[in-house]
């Protein structure tokens, strides 16, 4: 017994639903705005009131894009008494958000090809670079706002800080900009990006601004100094904190001696580099340094003995401190996770069009690793360092 086969042809009924579900919304937006006219002028189309408040004049056709598609919307005219309707406003701010979505998008790294991709999947139509341009422009408002707002952290005893370099494209050449980043532990024990700012090269002149735009913000009680060797980084700190004292990272210190060290050797020369800073005192690490130069300088490794012996002691200022914050300011370690966040995501863009969009797409990093990843959880007790201030108070 032959049986009746249906077929149904799958993309038909989905185009048919999709537009069932667009008509009923134009509809239902249309039938919204008759109502609102209808309260506004306190009267029905045609009726004749003695509380009408202004007249219809016709109206005109215009076009919203909306999450399920292209709807026309016929606005009333009106005549005496103007009409600005409530219902768009509400649909502005609902697509609006979907704006906000994609610059977040954008400004975490995804590509401007994968935007007008998801784009289309959720409207049937591309963004075009264009729009996306301008939805940045939008964004990088909020982003500078941020960027530069007034420190409200009291004061900051620790501040790590760090230059990272992306391509942009310069007058038709490519060239590497500097982005200069600080973060900071403010006295209550929370991280914090005190800001970011191009830097150009990390020069003493883009050091010494970056450090007065942060002083000038409110950047105050600085105790410590984390970061790379840089010689236009060091003379800025004694000019703009010379009150503050320098920690080289000794991260930085390893890879700096590992440079002259062959391949062979970096194993056994990072466990005693590790050493030197495994002793429970500064002077126990000089004496642990002074025996480390000799064994490099009997394993024929005279560069790398000069260095630990030239460099050694701008990587043991941390004993200064608590030894309960000891691992978490000797090494620059949490501004090198950033970096590599930031250039996880930046990867993606390639090549910056100019400096600006750089530098935007780094803080939006920031913000939202800050936001989102560091929340509430307190980085270090801070009333170890009170201890140790009031004990150098009290033998001064």
């Amino acid at each position: 017994m032959s049986e009746k086969i249906v077929q149904l042809n799958e993309e038909v009924i989905k185009g048919q639903i999709k537009e069932l579900v667009r008509g009923s919304v134009e509809e239902t937006l249309n039938e919204l705005l008759e109502k609102e006219v209808e309260s506004l002028t306190q009267a029905a189309r045609y009726e004749r009131s003695e509380a009408r408040q202004g007249y219809r004049s016709g109206h005109y056709d215009r076009n919203l894009t909306t999450t399920s598609g292209d709807v026309t919307l016929h606005m009333p005219r009106l005549k005496g008494v103007s009409f600005e309707t409530a219902i768009i406003e509400r649909y502005r701010r609902r697509e609006s958000s979907v704006e906000e979505a994609l610059i977040e998008m954008y400004l975490a790294g995804v590509s401007v090809r994968r935007l007008e991709d998801i784009t289309e999947a959720l409207w049937d139509s591309k963004v075009s670079p264009a729009t996306i341009s301008e939805l940045n422009k939008k964004a990088y408002v909020h982003i500078e706002d941020w960027r530069n707002r007034p420190l409200q952290g009291g004061r900051y005893p620790y501040v790590y800080v760090d230059g990272i370099y992306l391509r942009r494209n310069w007058g038709g050449e490519y060239e590497n900009v500097a982005v200069l980043v600080a973060i900071a532990v403010n006295e209550d024990g929370f991280r914090e990006v005190l800001g970011a700012a191009e830097g150009m090269k990390e020069d003493k002149a883009s050091w010494v601004s970056f450090f007065q735009w942060l002083r000038g913000r409110g950047l105050d009680g600085v105790k410590l100094i984390v970061g790379d060797k840089c010689m236009g980084m060091l003379e800025a700190v004694g000019e703009v904190f010379p009150e503050a004292k320098y920690q080289r990272c000794t991260v930085h210190f390893y890879r700096n001696v590992f440079s002259v060290v062959p391949r062979t050797k970096v194993r056994i020369v990072a466990k005693m580099l590790k050493a030197i800073h495994a002793q429970e005192s500064k002077k126990a690490s000089h004496e642990k340094a002074k025996t480390v130069v000799t064994e490099l300088r009997a394993m024929k490794l005279k560069e790398a003995a000069k260095k630990v012996e030239d460099g050694i002691e701008e990587t043991l200022t941390y004993c200064d401190f608590p030894s309960e914050h000891w691992t978490r300011i000797r090494t620059n370690n949490v501004i090198e996770r950033l970096n590599r966040e930031i250039r996880r995501h930046t990867r993606v863009v390639g090549t910056f069009p100019d400096g600006n969009s750089a530098l935007m797409l780094v803080c939006a990093r920031l913000r939202h690793v800050a936001g989102t990843q560091w929340g509430n959880k307190k980085y270090m007790n801070m009333k170890h360092l009170e201890t140790v201030l009031d004990d150098a108070f009290i033998a001064g």
